[in-house]
């Protein structure tokens, strides 16, 4: 199985190398992580529990990071059991790219062989799910790494009776800067 591709997170290049080489942040972001055990640097361990297709199976892995080039780029290279349910091992070159000063392009190419029940399942059923798994994973990492706007603005509201001019008359209109603050904003959230 091979996939290539490419994510966009908002967040500088320094700060995805660090997530990238975090056991928590990675933990928190791999879809059916139970534990991610970081031995050193370069070597770390994990349990996960995946479903592809109608087999569901528990993973035990060793994955080992080389040609480390921070906060640039390295391989991942990997193998891990699933019992009866299959094998699988490989490896992934991810490279990180400044796309100007506060976003990081992350490009990764994975190669790997799946072998045992997993296999029979066909390469169309192996490669959706692969997709999807790594659409989850960068989606949770890209929040994680870069929390949206909104989830910044709303843990830093203003003081009680302070105005912010940009988000609060603005978003609310000539009207809304007539009438005041908390009164408006009732109103638009029962209309």
């Amino acid at each position: 199985m091979k996939m290539s591709d490419s994510q966009r997170i908002e967040a500088p290049r320094e700060k995805v190398w660090a997530a990238l080489n975090d056991a928590e942040v990675l933990k928190a972001c791999i879809p059916g992580c139970e534990e991610l055990t970081k031995h050193s640097d370069t070597e770390m361990e994990a349990k996960v529990t995946l479903k592809v297709g109608p087999v569901k199976a528990k993973f035990g892995g060793k994955v080992t990071l080389e040609d480390l080039n921070p906060p640039e780029s390295y391989k991942i290279v990997g193998e891990g059991s699933g019992g009866v349910a299959g094998f699988a091992k490989g490896g992934a070159v991810v490279r990180l790219e400044d796309d100007g000063p506060d976003a990081t392009i992350l490009h990764y190419d994975v190669d790997a062989k799946i072998g045992g029940k997993i296999a029979q399942l066909g390469a169309r059923l192996i490669d959706s799910t692969s997709k999807r798994l790594a659409g989850e994973f960068f989606a949770t990492f890209s929040e994680t790494v870069a929390p949206s706007a909104t989830d910044e603005a709303a843990g830093e509201a203003p003081a009680e009776g302070s105005q912010d001019a940009e988000s609060g008359d603005e978003k609310k209109g000539w009207l809304g800067g007539l009438f005041g603050g908390k009164k408006d904003a009732e109103t638009e959230e029962s209309a």
